[in-house]
């Protein structure tokens, strides 16, 4: 029986266009909705267009051989990849966080479509580089990052993995309370929550709370380490506000909660995506086992 030839699995998030006609049925009712704000609806069109140049340029770049996939974001939890699939994501940064939770070592490339718009920090390959990229992931020769994701474990056993970071709070802007425990200390919290945070998250949601807090320390992207950022903690009899921030690597930090509804668990911002974190439970977080596989050229 012949060996299933590689597969290319284009990973893709809607453009501000599509969403414009999802929600406003016609062009001509979007342009009216842009124009009574000042924005044209051209412009939108025109990045439209770009996008989909690019991931047809992408997808041409494939060797003829292979298989194809396109799946876009809000259906990547009902995708199956397969061990030998290459991901190659279009897009922005966060389409490269959104997709790597669902992989096992695949190589992801990403492909910025607007370098003007996005930074490009994790989509930085050039897309008339790909179809060499491609045959090089197959085969092993392409320069990869390994970089560490963050992984939390409730009581009951679900679990949550997160390239960018894992947020612990309430649903709402009410106080959440809960009580951690990192490095050998305990405190009880009443916070706006924490996050977790990889050495590739510490660059930006982590990074607007270390700045402000001034509790800022070194976290390599590859580094076999994550940090905790405590938001605005709220001293009181009951709480404290002693453990801010720290580094966690072999032993995990653990958060019970204190809230007795309203308490959640997300992943690198998707709120909708949520696990209950109500009274009496707890989450162990720490470096996952997986890593993001990123080929960097």
């Amino acid at each position: 029986m012949a060996l299933l030839t590689p597969r290319a699995v284009f990973v893709v998030r809607e453009t501000d266009y599509e969403l414009l006609i999802a929600r406003h049925a016609t062009r001509d009712q979007a342009r009216f909705f842009l124009e009574t704000r000042g924005q044209r609806i051209e412009d939108v069109e025109a990045r439209h267009h770009r996008f989909h140049a690019v991931l047809s340029e992408a997808r041409a770049s494939a060797p003829v051989e292979w298989r194809q996939s396109l799946v876009r974001r809000a259906d990547l939890d009902r995708f199956l990849f397969a061990p030998d699939d290459v991901i190659v994501a279009v897009g922005q940064d966060g389409l490269v966080a959104n997709v790597a939770k669902y992989l096992d070592g695949q190589p992801v490339l990403g492909i910025n479509p607007a370098p003007d718009i996005y930074d490009g920090i994790l989509v930085r390959i050039a897309v008339d580089r790909l179809g060499r990229l491609l045959r090089a992931s197959i085969a092993g020769d392409a320069d990869t990052e390994h970089r560490t994701m963050v992984g939390a474990k409730l009581d009951t056993g679900e679990t949550l993995t997160a390239l960018n970071e894992i947020f612990i709070g309430h649903r709402s802007h009410q106080s959440a309370r809960y009580r951690i425990e990192a490095n050998g200390e305990a405190e009880d919290h009443s916070s706006s929550g924490l996050i977790v945070a990889s050495g590739t998250g510490a660059t930006g949601w982590a990074r607007s709370i270390a700045e402000a807090t001034h509790l800022g320390f070194p976290l390599g992207h590859g580094e076999r380490a994550v940090g905790f950022w405590v938001r605005e903690p709220f001293p009181s009899i009951a709480t404290g506000t002693e453990l801010r921030a720290g580094l966690i690597t072999e032993d995990p930090l653990i958060v019970t909660s204190r809230m007795n509804e309203g308490g959640v668990i997300f992943a690198d911002g998707i709120e909708q995506d949520f696990i209950a974190f109500d009274w009496g439970r707890s989450v162990e977080v720490s470096p996952a086992l997986r890593t993001l596989r990123l080929v960097i050229g």
